[in-house]
């Protein structure tokens, strides 16, 4: 069997492969060639359509920027107007003690009870008076809280709710990641609004998103991958093993194809174990993600609510996102006619099966594993099919946290496991990357993207995109990446002026 050449191969066809393969023909470049194992391009930003009609992205994804270079090449690929675009305002709040709490927690303890208030307050105050006497840099993502917020906001929210997100404790974090990631707290702000009973929910980049009116986000990358020429993008292609000496990777069909230079978007702890660096790729931590989806007929009862936050016990999910409010087409139109799966609680419908119309809307549910927080996949019977026992659970923690009714008419049921959800910023992380990208570089591998490099600060879709654009840059030009290397840079403020026009080649 001959090996296929080509000058620059790209493996991924999310945001970060299609950012590069965007820049390569934007400077003319025409011998690359983008292999996924996928049947489209999205990656982790893909979408995916269930038998009934309704959508689900694979995670709670929406539309915020940092450089107008993304923005530009969105609008080429969809459109720029409102039949291409929803623009929403933020509604999010954290579910706590049977109430929402406008989020951010830390900027709204007024919501809470007395007793509580009064102990985030006394926690704020204690710790803006030992971390003003506090030596060195927090070790770990807990100390951090601690610093910042104190005990009290700790164990009401930070703790729990973090663990429910990374599925590692945060005494196993770093702190290096935060940024824009989590609000801190203004203590005098914090006293004022309990004094004015004041809710306080403007903090954050994305306090305005958008999103696709139809499609979902998976429809922004199809959409950015149809820009490209057909026959440089190639779909259900696996990738088994990459060959640093000969620069070849090879394929499960047993083809191999040589490179120049290598562009991966593969999680960076399986290229090392390809490469024979398990040691480096075992400093190296991700969860995994279930994304369950449910769609019901009715009306839904939320409102404006867009996503909303979970730290306690009484439900396995962290967040769930009200994701018909997203966009109408995210769910079949009122006239389609659907059967009743199971109940709200998850018991038989009585409906023997009988089709009805709509209205309808759905939830879309995160929920986090890891060796540290197992989850429950043995399955059970839901609506006449065998599921995962976890979305079993996520129905009934959706009765207890008042998101659904028992009487509710379950019309689809969605659920999908993703081995690399989130890449933690473990302790270790940072020493493993110092020594790993250059290393790779050092045989024209640049492993980039939110699993190639492994930083969460800088893995957003906007960030992943650019990780892939300045890559491409570096392997033409060696031209400066500032995505990766300076995160708290690119994440500081608007980068219109960090990077190129979409319309012009540097």
């Amino acid at each position: 069997m001959s090996t296929e050449k080509v000058d620059i191969l790209i493996l991924g066809s999310g945001p970060t492969g299609l950012g590069a393969a965007t820049r390569l023909k934007q400077h003319g470049k025409h011998d690359w060639l983008i292999l996924d194992q996928a049947e489209e391009a999205g990656g982790l930003a893909c979408t995916d359509l269930t038998p009934e009609g309704f959508l689900f992205d694979m995670g709670g994804h929406v539309i915020f920027s940092h450089w107008d270079y993304f923005d530009q090449l969105l609008d080429t690929a969809l459109g720029s107007g409102s039949d291409a675009w929803n623009t929403l305002e933020r509604v999010s709040y954290v579910w706590m003690d049977n109430r929402y709490v406008a989020y951010p927690f830390q900027n709204n303890i007024s919501a809470l009870n007395k007793e509580q208030q009064i102990k985030c307050l006394t926690g704020l105050v204690e710790a803006k008076v030992k971390n003003s006497l506090a030596q060195g840099k927090p070790a770990n993502f807990d100390e951090w809280i601690m610093r910042v917020m104190g005990p009290g906001i700790a164990d009401l929210f930070m703790r729990p709710y973090n663990f429910k997100v990374w599925a590692v404790p945060t005494t196993m974090m770093q702190c290096n990641w935060l940024g824009e990631r989590v609000a801190t707290v203004d203590v005098d702000r914090a006293i004022s609004n309990v004094i004015n009973n004041k809710e306080d929910a403007g903090w954050g980049p994305n306090a305005v998103f958008r999103f696709p009116t139809q499609g979902g986000t998976g429809a922004i990358w199809k959409g950015v991958a149809k820009l490209l020429p057909q026959e440089k993008q190639r779909y259900k292609e696996t990738v088994t093993n990459i060959d640093k000496e000969a620069k070849t990777v090879t394929l499960a069909t047993g083809a191999k194809i040589q490179y120049n230079s290598l562009l991966s978007t593969l999680p960076l702890d399986v290229t090392l174990r390809w490469l024979g660096k398990s040691d480096w790729a075992d400093g190296l931590q991700h969860s995994s993600s279930h994304i369950i989806g449910i769609g019901i007929r009715g009306v839904s009862p939320h409102g404006t609510k867009c996503w909303l936050y979970y730290p306690e016990a009484d439900c396995p999910y962290y967040r769930c996102t009200v994701f018909s409010n997203y966009a109408k087409l995210n769910c079949p139109a009122d006239g389609v006619q659907l059967p009743t799966l199971c109940m709200g609680d998850g018991s038989p419908s009585a409906s023997n099966g009988a089709a009805n119309p709509g209205p309808y809307w759905s939830l879309m549910f995160e929920v986090s594993e890891s060796q540290y927080k197992p989850v429950n996949q043995e399955p059970v019977q839901l609506g006449g099919k065998a599921w995962p026992a976890v979305v079993k659970e996520t129905l009934l923690g959706a009765l207890a946290t008042t998101l659904m009714q028992a009487g509710d008419e379950v019309v689809s049921i969605y659920h999908r496991r993703i081995e690399h959800g989130y890449p933690t910023p473990s302790l270790g992380r940072d020493e493993v990357l110092a020594k790993a990208l250059p290393w790779l570089q050092q045989y024209n591998i640049w492993s980039r993207g939110r699993f190639g490099s492994y930083k969460y600060e800088v893995a957003n879709q906007d960030h992943s995109m650019m990780l892939g654009v300045e890559a491409a840059d570096n392997i033409l030009f060696g031209t400066k990446e500032l995505t990766l290397n300076y995160p708290d840079i690119v994440n500081a403020k608007k980068n219109s002026e960090l990077v190129w026009s979409l319309n012009n080649a540097a």
